[in-house]
């Protein structure tokens, strides 16, 4: 489930389409993709623009459920797909990497020991990436026990996110 239009500015990179995504066929349907655009203060409308944000996942295809979880994705995809997506963003100007498998994928050693240790450090990939955490409600504990990320983390995405996508 993705979504590219050739003058995106914004490139989102996730993990694997949900269940739901996969049943809709619409990336980001789902309670995740609501916190993610509260986090970028972006209505619906402004995040399916795809003149100006594509939406690419680090897997393709939905990998299905363990106990309830998705499983991760693929690990064959990303390599597989990035590149040939990256390359018909001649425009792109920032790449939100939302989630570990996304960030392991494109900053490999440059990225840090945890998630939170990545994100903290966002300024350091900045301006190509800006790492994020995934905005699962299984990651509220996370968000509850990182709460610089709301302080410091969210408005300089909104302002990134902003200054990118100006047309």
């Amino acid at each position: 489930m993705f979504l590219v239009g050739s003058g995106a500015r914004l490139l989102i990179v996730g993990q694997a389409p949900g269940r739901r995504v996969h049943e809709t066929g619409i990336p980001w349907n789902d309670p995740s993709g609501d916190a993610l655009r509260e986090w970028l203060a972006m209505d619906r409308a402004a995040f399916y623009d795809s003149s100006r944000i594509a939406i690419v996942p680090a897997g393709l295809c939905y990998p299905g459920t363990v106990n309830g979880a998705d499983l991760p994705p693929r690990p064959e995809c990303a390599p597989a797909w990035q590149p040939r997506f990256r390359a018909a963003l001649p425009g792109l100007r920032l790449t939100l990497l939302v989630g570990r498998y996304a960030q392991a994928y494109y900053l490999g050693t440059r990225r840090r020991e945890s998630v939170a240790q990545t994100v903290r450090a966002y300024r350091d990939y900045l301006p190509e990436f800006f790492p994020l955490p995934h905005p699962s409600w299984r990651n509220r504990l996370w968000l509850k026990n990182n709460p610089w990320f709301e302080r410091r983390v969210i408005p300089a995405l909104r302002e990134s996110v902003a200054a990118c996508i100006r047309l």
